[in-house]
């Protein structure tokens, strides 16, 4: 299979939900480099090589500039979605702006200041667990405790009221829409969504809290470079989406997967030790973590032996690069022990997820609780029963049933 010679439709559907499609493998082996169509019908270059990946997320040449004229839509929706959408493009994109940016952002998401929120995740974690509980099995692991969780931390995070996490959930939705809502579906979330956080940063400027949003301001006026209204906006409505919506995945199916072969929950359950390992090989493991990222070429490159015009939007399969036989032993297992395991779940280079001690830690805690609360847990249903979410940016499970 050239490149010349097939134009597959991404995203490439998956019969089983905890299973990559088998069309990865085949690209790895003979079409690193492969065109496909995208729901918007525009085309795009797909990327499944660990090293090929790795390299173009580092790589300054392929940007986020994803509503450049030429770039593909990615959506069905006119607009191309959440990545093309005007917000997407008030935080720098890169050089000096895009690091002062990581740079004020990213004194908040440190592993010791992650580490401090430890506690309070898991006091979280295990009210949700008893509420599940008291409700009986079989419950929906995802509903009861994968989503609430990082909604709650994140709201936490950005001093937002919890009691609003219902209308983040939908907003949150919409704007990772490929195919599930309509222009008007979405267009009217962003504005809600938009009209909320702009009274949200006011109220903290004028009376800021312990959140990240008021050390943001502070620390803005104090460097005299601050971030702008906009891009405390931009800011707080990208964390929201990112912050919840991935993690709630996650937990999800990281849970399906350990659940899917009993032996690898009750390896755990006789060394709790792992759960750090488990996670890592969790994100490296999953199957499906939805779109990938997608960038946009502003000259041309060459990418494994093909010349990439200016103009290309390049789809990053980190996904199908953690699969990678030629960097991972026995890639098709799942080991819970697997260390070094220098995975992409997270992204590689300057644009790597600013989240991830959040996410690492939200997803270690989660396994603690429940194996210490839940060890008779397993799945309600068989493995083939468990459905993927569809027509989102961001891979699922749309439940989790499971009992104790």
């Amino acid at each position: 299979m050239t490149q010349s010679e097939q134009v597959l439709s991404y995203p490439i559907p998956s019969e089983a939900a905890l299973e990559p499609p088998a069309e990865w493998a085949e690209l790895r082996g003979k079409c690193p480099v492969a065109r496909v169509t995208l729901p918007s019908g525009d085309e795009a270059t797909l990327l499944t090589r660990y090293e090929d990946v790795k390299q173009v997320l580092a790589d300054p040449r392929f940007t986020r500039l994803l509503n450049a004229p030429d770039a593909a839509r990615l959506s069905a929706n006119d607009d191309g979605g959440l990545f093309s959408s005007e917000m997407a493009a008030v935080i720098p994109d890169s050089g000096e702006p895009h690091q002062r940016w990581r740079r004020l952002v990213g004194k908040y998401f440190t592993a010791k200041r992650m580490a401090a929120l430890r506690p309070a995740m898991a006091q979280m974690a295990e009210q949700l667990i008893d509420d599940m509980v008291e409700r009986g099995a079989p419950g929906d692991l995802k509903a009861a405790l994968g989503f609430p969780l990082p909604v709650y931390v994140i709201c936490d995070l950005l001093g937002v009221p919890a009691s609003d996490r219902d209308r983040f959930a939908h907003w949150s939705d919409s704007l990772l829409n490929l195919s599930k809502f309509t222009q008007e579906e979405t267009d009217a979330s962003l504005a809600e969504f938009i009209q909320y956080m702009s009274e949200h940063v006011a109220a903290k400027r004028a009376t800021p809290g312990d959140d990240l949003l008021s050390e943001l301001i502070e620390a803005s006026a104090a460097e005299g470079e601050g971030l702008t209204d906009v891009e405390l906006l931009a800011t707080g409505m990208g964390l929201l989406v990112a912050g919840h919506e991935t993690t709630a995945n996650m937990i999800g199916k990281m849970v399906g997967m350990l659940l899917s072969d009993r032996t690898r929950w009750e390896r755990l359950l006789a060394d709790p030790s792992l759960v750090r390992t488990a996670v890592e090989e969790a994100l490296r493991f999953d199957a499906n973590s939805g779109f990938g990222l997608p960038r946009y070429l502003k000259e041309e490159t060459e990418v494994s032996g093909t010349v990439l015009p200016r103009g290309t939007t390049v789809i990053c399969s980190m996904a199908a690069a953690n699969r990678d036989e030629s960097v991972f032993d026995a890639a098709a297992e799942m080991d819970l022990t697997r260390s070094p395991n220098p995975h992409l779940a997270f992204g590689s280079g300057s644009h790597s997820c600013l989240g991830q001690s959040l996410a690492r830690t939200e997803l270690q805690v989660v396994l603690e609780v429940l194996l210490r609360k839940l060890p008779t847990l397993e799945l309600a249903v068989p493995v083939e029963e468990l459905h993927r979410v569809e027509g989102l940016v961001v891979g699922g499970l749309r439940q989790v049933p499971v009992r104790w």
